[in-house]
């Protein structure tokens, strides 16, 4: 046994769906009696891949003694399930012709819409969106570089943060400025979460973890001008404090009409 995260399902707001149950690469979750239920911990990774599949927020990520996770177990409960084997272990596949840029899969298990990956954008002339007005038109290159975003689902040891500079992103900064992608986003690695809707301190002990595992080059914490908002600037800078390492902090605030505000 040993202190660790892993998948915690509130039976008060499960109503028995089942959506969560494929989300769940390792078998680890399956309705009985009429609600989703942790078939054993060494079968949950803790990534919380299933997390945004639950439409009644019954799925969430704590902090317990558990089994420590068991790849070997995952591998004989998948089959004899009849389910292939779920590899965690890094590995590089590129993806299909059709992608706007090649891919690399670096492993782990859950949805495959929330397994980590590195998106190499360089020499790719092709990927761009145009944004137009009446006589001017602008395309911009997208500068995306890895997957997934959203904090709640980052790997805290995914390869693409060792080295990088970290964009840690107040969910609504991309729809109000403009200029994201190439401002804030070029050349950075980006975490993505809501201070005011998420659990603060599961975002502070993350971020925490990011830091300390991986060797961060410099962190740009970009967040709304609204006061709920200052919530992930603390978040960052508690991280930071907590990880004890001497790594360079900036801050830009964005107001809602669309300006930005380098405060360090």
């Amino acid at each position: 046994m040993a202190l660790r995260k892993i998948v915690n399902i509130d039976e008060d707001k499960c109503n028995g769906c089942g959506v969560c149950v494929p989300s769940c690469a390792e078998g680890a979750i399956k309705i009985i009696n009429g609600k989703a239920k942790l078939i054993a911990d060494n079968l949950c990774d803790g990534l919380g891949a299933c997390l945004g599949d639950c439409p009644q927020g019954a799925i969430t990520i704590t902090e317990r003694d558990a089994a420590e996770f068991d790849e070997e177990a995952v591998k004989n409960h998948l089959t004899a399930e009849g389910k292939a084997p779920v590899h965690h272990a890094p590995v590089q596949n590129e993806m299909p012709i059709s992608a706007p840029a090649p891919v690399h899969h670096h492993g782990g298990g859950g949805c495959p819409g929330s397994r980590a990956m590195a998106i190499n954008r360089h020499n790719n002339a092709t990927a761009s969106t145009a944004v137009s007005s009446d006589d001017i038109e602008v395309k911009i290159k997208p500068q995306l570089s890895q997957w997934p975003v959203q904090l709640m689902l980052v790997p805290e040891r995914a390869p693409y943060f060792e080295g990088a500079d970290l964009l840690v992103t107040a969910d609504c900064v991309p729809f109000a400025y403009p200029n994201y992608h190439l401002d804030l986003l070029k050349g950075k690695k980006v975490v993505v979460g809501c201070p005011k809707l998420d659990d603060i301190q599961h975002y502070t002990e993350k971020l925490e973890n990011i830091i300390r595992f991986n060797n961060i080059n410099s962190i740009t914490v970009a967040f709304m001008e609204v006061p709920c908002c200052g919530g992930i600037v603390r978040a960052a800078e508690q991280a930071l404090a907590e990880s004890g390492k001497p790594i360079p902090l900036h801050k830009v605030r964005i107001g809602i009409n669309g300006d930005a505000s380098k405060l360090s």
